[in-house]
């Protein structure tokens, strides 16, 4: 089973309230073959929100103790990002996934990029904290331009 990003599937629930739809990925959720997965809503978040991004690191080091995620406001929503990880981690280990896509470039999802936290619309090479947790017990995550260009894609 294949767990993807909820956004990438069509469902509107990114930050700003759009979708982020890869119509090979809707299709695998049309097949049965994925689930959906938010990493945000799974925190506590709502659609639209604010946007929100990695303070002084990347994921793993949110997931370590010593970044942080932070709205734009300068509310410190960590904790947030943190249970829905731990979530969708859950949710992984259940289905027994064996590739996860996700959003690029959410502090949430990212998997090669992420905002460098100075929310001046620079990225970083980095990754999200769901992203970080997932890797870190042994998942594969890749982005949604890995899945569709099938780098890293393993074609039966």
């Amino acid at each position: 089973m294949i767990l993807v990003s909820s956004c990438l599937a069509g469902q509107a629930c990114r930050y700003n309230g759009s979708s982020a739809l890869v119509k090979e990925v809707e299709a695998l959720i049309e097949n049965k073959e994925a689930m959906m997965v938010c990493p945000e809503l799974l925190g506590g978040f709502h659609t639209p929100r604010e946007p929100a991004e990695i303070i002084k690191g990347t994921g793993m080091d949110v997931i370590n103790g010593s970044a942080r995620v932070v709205e734009l406001s300068g509310k410190d929503v960590t904790d947030l990002y943190i249970d829905g990880a731990y979530k969708a981690l859950s949710i992984a280990k259940e289905i027994k996934a064996t590739v996860i896509v996700l959003k690029e470039n959410s502090p949430s999802c990212g998997s090669e990029h992420i905002y460098n936290g100075a929310f001046s619309g620079a990225r970083i090479a980095g990754e999200g904290v769901t992203t970080a947790l997932l890797r870190k017990h042994g998942f594969v995550v890749m982005s949604e331009a890995q899945f569709e260009t099938k780098l890293y894609w393993d074609q039966p």
